[in-house]
């Protein structure tokens, strides 16, 4: 992790624009087709929302734009990027667990494991604060059509949220709301993101 200089970034116009704005997150809503994790996480007894996490990581490893943020009023370049989920932990409460991304799913849901039973068991939080980290919350117990995450003018990255899948005859959907800071990306980053995360969901193949 590093600061640069914003001028000599693709992103020079966005931070001029949108660092001192007093509302500079954007939210957009996608309906995904999950058909495919379900069938997996249920033949092969992963969990659904591991495999999210993974899709999530695995499309934004793709996308340039993933590993620079704002940070205070600096813009900063990572080198790796991670996957923050919520853990219920052990005094009944929740903590926040980010997990390192690495393309190897099985690596991956090692990490998953390993990393979300220790938070749970610890009631700590486990932070990669190396890493560009995109947040998930997962309220898989309810049926929500969407969520706006808060912006609270300290942590900028992306964000993500969903609920319950809903099953219907052929398929299995998913609605989930992405807030990114237009500092970092544009809509047409984003969409294209929530584009790949389809295409990644579809092509996993174990």
């Amino acid at each position: 992790m590093r600061v640069v200089n914003p001028k000599e970034t693709s992103r020079a116009y966005a931070f001029e624009m949108w660092m001192n704005a007093p509302m500079p997150m954007v939210t957009f809503f996608k309906t995904l087709d999950v058909s495919n994790l379900v069938k997996i996480s249920r033949k092969k007894r992963l969990k659904f929302n591991m495999l999210m996490c993974y899709c999530i990581g695995r499309a934004a490893n793709k996308i340039k734009e993933f590993y620079l943020l704002p940070v205070g009023d600096k813009l900063m370049q990572y080198d790796t990027i991670a996957v923050n989920t919520i853990v219920a932990n052990r005094d009944g409460e929740v903590s926040s667990c980010d997990i390192p991304f690495t393309d190897d799913l099985f690596e991956f849901n090692q990490h998953y494991i390993h990393l979300t039973t220790q938070v749970a068991d610890s009631c700590i939080n486990h932070d990669l604060h190396e890493s560009m980290v995109i947040g998930t919350s997962a309220l898989a117990k309810y049926e929500i059509d969407g969520a706006v995450g808060m912006y609270s003018g300290i942590f900028n990255n992306p964000f993500m949220i969903w609920g319950k899948y809903k099953r219907h005859l052929f398929k299995t959907t998913l609605t989930v709301s992405f807030q990114f800071h237009h500092t970092q990306m544009d809509g047409a980053h984003a969409s294209m993101y929530l584009d790949r995360i389809q295409s990644e969901i579809n092509k996993i193949r174990i």
